[in-house]
């Protein structure tokens, strides 16, 4: 009884210290297996610091260029395309208009001159010529080129003496009539030229529409590209000749408007002061 007890025992003594063994040599397989544990001192690398030093550095930004304003485009549609591309009609449409606009602006400011000059002359006449003790100191306290002295010149001349078919006095107003007109003529110098532009100029810039346009057209038709975008472009330059006629026409007419009305203030004084000199000679003949 006590040995089967005690080859019980033995048997189980066997078993448990067999299990045990196992134990210890699958713990000891897996700590080989297993990574060791970083100590802090140790200095290998990390998985975070192996992807940062696989990773390339990131650039530095660069500084912001100032952006570059934007360029103006250029007109293909103008006055210096109309030059260039234009033909012998165009250019010679653009000088006429050109010659007509200077024109304009030379004569009006020379006429505005000359009539400033003769307007300061009529306000000089009451104060110093009728204020004179006689006729003769009179004209001399008159500038040289008064035209108001020119008309008391040719006055003092015919009362000198008229023929004997004519009476003094008509001698004397046909004096006078005849100093008077030449004046008037050469107020109206240059006039006249600004009454041709006025009335001539819109047409002028009209035939420059018509004939760009007529190439224009031509052109497009040799094309066979009868698009917007190219009809619109010629015929808009076409169209600026009008424009440009328009221009030189209306201050040309306004112009002419502003000097005639000047012209004949000019003149109305020099009628009442040939008239009133007629008076003085003949009642000083008598």
């Amino acid at each position: 009884m006590n040995s089967r007890i005690l080859a019980v025992a033995a048997a189980v003594f066997l078993l448990t210290g067999f299990g045990a063994g196992q134990a210890l040599a699958q713990n000891d397989t897996a700590g080989t297996d297993q990574p060791a544990m970083m100590q802090p001192g140790d200095t290998a690398a990390t998985p975070a610091t192996t992807d940062a030093a696989a990773t390339p550095a990131a650039e530095e930004p660069k500084a912001a260029t100032p952006a570059e304003p934007p360029k103006e485009q250029e007109n293909p549609y103008g006055l210096k395309h109309i030059w260039t591309s234009g033909d012998f009609v165009s250019r010679t449409v653009m000088v006429l208009l050109a010659i007509m606009s200077v024109g304009t602006w030379y004569i009006f400011f020379t006429k505005y001159w000359e009539q400033s000059r003769m307007l300061g002359q009529a306000s000089q006449v009451e104060k110093r010529f009728w204020s004179s003790n006689n006729l003769n100191e009179g004209i001399d306290k008159l500038a040289k080129n008064s035209v108001f002295r020119s008309v008391a010149e040719a006055g003092v001349r015919s009362a000198s003496g008229s023929p004997g078919m004519v009476n003094q006095n008509d001698w004397i107003g046909m004096a006078l009539a005849r100093q008077l007109e030449e004046i008037n003529a050469k107020l109206q110098t240059g006039i006249a030229f600004l009454a041709s532009v006025g009335s001539t100029a819109p047409f002028v810039g009209l035939f420059g529409t018509v004939w760009g346009i007529l190439n224009a057209l031509v052109a497009i038709g040799l094309s066979g590209q009868p698009s917007i975008e190219k009809v619109a472009g010629p015929v808009g330059e076409a169209l600026i000749m009008t424009a440009i006629g328009l221009f030189v026409a209306v201050p040309a007419v306004m112009l002419y408007n502003f000097l005639v009305r000047r012209n004949k203030v000019i003149q109305e004084k020099l009628k009442s002061f040939a008239g009133d000199l007629q008076v003085y000679l003949v009642t000083k003949g008598k």
